[in-house]
């Protein structure tokens, strides 16, 4: 993949578990959300994955603060890919696709189960099998979650069959506890996956957790995939320092994209590599 490549960055704002007494700068309200996403946004990142909570700072899946927060997203951050998480932290079964009607441009699809630091995150095969319905029905464009190899056959196997329209957009996430570490030669053997399955061309993405972000972030500007980062993976810049906002942690990426001499995808490039220019009616004139 040439290096004339530009990466896209995603911005992971707040997730499910930092709370302010992590670290301030974490977004929990809807307008501190549109606000930290806007900062962001104009750091260099066109894709904003987003999680709502309640004003006790737990975890949501409220299809009215994501139709909230979205309508924000779209006035003050045009044109920025707007991804939901279907993640399963936010709820139980169904509730954690009911936004999905919502019709962000993209949300996150977890293909299968593994352990995370404290529990089984279950992701059973007829829940995986409704979100991908949903996301098909509301032409929403499906993130895969790697948290394993195995969850990249099965994204190719729903490919074949049909469950997923286009190409899969794959993520690798790794240095969750208790599920797949930061090692080189298996990130580099998800990417040899990726393109023998979908194609030289297709387009990944990789996400480290915690103090791993800048790690992920480094291999895969170098690489040629996207690169994922935000205070809801990690909120620091290094062991001393707390990072100031997600913008911060945006523009490190910006820095290795810079010394890896990548562009950054602008959103409308970001959404030209994941053909979803069709998706959004905001900004399509600029």
């Amino acid at each position: 993949m040439s290096m004339t490549n530009p990466c896209i960055i995603c911005v992971a704002i707040t997730g499910s578990l930092p709370t302010k007494a992590n670290n301030p700068a974490v977004p929990i309200t809807v307008s501190e959300q549109i606000e930290s996403t806007h900062e962001a946004f104009e750091a260099g990142a066109s894709i904003v994955h987003a999680h709502v909570r309640n004003d006790d700072q737990t975890p949501s899946s409220d299809p009215e603060k994501f139709a909230a927060l979205k309508n924000g997203l779209e006035k003050h951050c045009p044109g920025m890919i707007i991804q939901f998480s279907t993640g399963g932290r936010s709820g139980a079964g169904q509730a954690r696709g009911a936004m999905l009607r919502l019709q962000p441009d993209m949300a996150s699809l977890s293909v299968g189960s593994n352990n995370f630091p404290t529990r089984v995150y279950d992701n059973p095969p007829d829940l995986v099998d409704w979100l991908a319905a949903e996301m098909l029905a509301h032409d929403v464009k499906p993130e895969i979650e790697a948290f394993d190899l195995s969850h990249i056959l099965k994204a190719h196997q729903m490919w074949q069959a049909g469950q997923i329209a286009q190409t899969p957009y794959v993520q690798f996430v790794m240095g969750v506890k208790n599920a797949m570490p930061v090692d080189r030669e298996v990130f580099d053997f998800y990417i040899r996956t990726v393109q023998r399955l979908f194609g030289a061309d297709a387009p990944w993405c990789a996400a480290g957790i915690g103090a791993q972000q800048a790690t992920l972030n480094q291999w895969a500007v170098a690489a040629g995939g996207h690169a994922r980062t935000g205070l809801e993976d990690n909120v620091r810049l290094d062991r001393d320092r707390l990072a100031p906002s997600n913008a911060a942690l945006v523009r490190r990426v910006v820095e290795i994209c810079d010394r890896q001499e990548r562009p950054v995808a602008t959103w409308q490039q970001a959404r030209a590599i994941l053909r979803l220019q069709g998706n959004s009616q905001q900004g399509q004139a600029a």
